[in-house]
């Protein structure tokens, strides 16, 4: 099967052909603009590819309900040029295949689900710490669609008592995304994650918050694999402290080897490199084309 893929990112739309077994034939970038400007682009490159079916994994938020007017929408966007653009339709109306549609996130998810780190399991959570915090859940076999989508980028955290910093999100002055994401690192220290990696405090920091987050998504969703990925966890110094920071902050209540013996292998970074996210929308092409709903 011919398969389009999509990763419609803030910055860039990354898109690629492959197959069902996330094999890549060809990939290649596109800066987002406008969709007048970005759309043409796009919708060119997956009809001369004459793909059978197109997955995209988008920046949100986005509407997935089938049943809503809006369905396949992105929603209420900081990229204001966005808001409320129809991307599955302009896709359907031009390309003609069936297409599958989630969160950038929920397509990361699913890329290690199927081909990486999360391989075999039923519940996995990818957390990709970068410009933002975006959440990808997997459970019962399944991507987690709800209301809306995981927002769990936006959960709350417990300050630091020595973290002054007022925070970074317009909407939560202690949610992970306002204290932990590139742009708070940034404006916190006054320089980018990059050039802070020999500052231990700048970690100790970045990890408490890392850690109660994860703390909370696996006492809620109980997942078998929990993934960290995004530019700021190539600063891999911060994996040996999150996972003893969960194990203090879980003090013993979840009992499980996972978490007791093998913490090494149950806290990881993408098996999958930069390409979750565009293996992922392979997986979301192949189940619209094949009538899969998962």
């Amino acid at each position: 099967m011919r398969i389009g893929a999509l990763e419609a990112g803030g910055t860039k739309m990354v898109c690629a052909v492959g197959d069902e077994n996330g094999n890549l034939e060809r990939k290649v970038s596109f800066p987002t603009k406008t969709p007048e400007e970005t759309m043409p682009v796009l919708l060119d490159f997956f009809e001369e590819q004459k793909v059978e079916a197109v997955g995209i994994g988008c920046f949100g938020p986005v509407d997935l309900n089938k049943k809503s007017p809006t369905y396949g929408c992105i929603t209420s966007t900081p990229k204001l040029a966005w808001v409320n653009y129809n991307i599955v339709d302009a896709f359907e109306k031009r390309v003609g295949v069936p297409i599958g549609f989630d969160t950038d996130v929920n397509g990361a998810v699913l890329g290690e689900v199927c081909f990486g780190a999360a391989k075999g399991c039923e519940s996995a959570v990818y957390i990709t710490v970068g410009t933002g915090v975006g959440v990808g859940v997997y459970v019962n076999g399944g991507l987690l669609h709800g209301l809306l989508h995981p927002e769990a980028g936006h959960v709350l955290v417990a300050r630091a008592s020595e973290d002054t910093y007022a925070g970074k999100c317009p909407y939560h002055p202690n949610c992970l995304e306002g204290l932990a994401a590139g742009p708070a690192i940034m404006e916190r220290w006054g320089r980018p994650a990059s050039e802070l990696a020999e500052r231990e405090e700048v970690w100790e920091l970045e990890s408490y918050y890392i850690a109660q987050a994860v703390t909370n998504y696996i006492l809620t969703l109980s997942p078998q694999k929990v993934i960290l990925g995004g530019g700021v966890m190539h600063q891999e110094q911060l994996f040996p402290l999150i996972r003893a920071k969960v194990v203090k902050m879980l003090n013993g209540y979840v009992r499980h080897n996972a978490v007791i013996e093998e913490m090494d292998h149950y806290i990881v970074p993408p098996m999958l490199g930069g390409e979750p996210g565009i293996k992922g929308a392979l997986v979301l092409g192949r189940n619209a084309g094949q009538n899969i709903v998962k």
